[in-house]
């Protein structure tokens, strides 16, 4: 939203905020200062019960995570990355995606990644050793098709094997 005012022809003003002397008896301009007005933000309508039930489950989401071993942990952080390439793929293609998976799978990657390095810190390692490990990990993956691709594969020779049934 725009707001117009106008300036009395003595002064002007600047972005800086300073009133600038402007000799009005040589010039009849009368400037005009235009801001940028925004709305009042109202306070969210979430309810705070909501809140509490969303950190409570994340409560038990790291609880899960921490009660998992460290390859447990490292296996699911590949598996979610390669959820989270599919994803890509499925935007870049325009299929249907739910757009809050985004954020949900960067959000339970980095709890993961998280637990992992508190253990890498209860171990003594320090962050350059954990770095350096951490790109051997890298190098080291073998690539594989995330779970989701798997089970869309498994579907869809389901689906073949049907049709080839019927149609014997």
């Amino acid at each position: 939203m725009l707001s117009l005012s106008v300036a009395a022809p003595s002064s002007v003003f600047c972005s800086s905020s300073k009133i600038i002397s402007a000799n009005a008896k040589s010039s009849s301009f009368h400037g005009i200062r235009i801001q940028h007005v925004l709305p009042l933000r109202m306070p969210s309508s979430r309810n705070p019960a909501s809140s509490v039930v969303m950190m409570a489950k994340r409560e038990e989401e790291l609880k899960e995570i921490r009660a998992k071993t460290t390859e447990e942990l490292n296996e699911e952080i590949v598996d979610l990355k390669g959820e989270l390439f599919m994803l890509r793929l499925q935007k870049s293609v325009r299929n249907e995606f739910k757009s809050s998976d985004f954020r949900r799978m960067r959000k339970r990657i980095a709890r993961m990644l998280t637990v992992r390095r508190e253990r890498e810190i209860e171990e003594g390692i320090n962050k350059r050793l954990s770095r350096k490990l951490d790109r051997q990990w890298k190098k080291n993956i073998i690539v594989r098709p995330p779970p989701s691709l798997k089970k869309l594969q498994e579907e869809e020779a389901a689906a073949e094997k049907a049709e080839a049934e019927k149609s014997t």
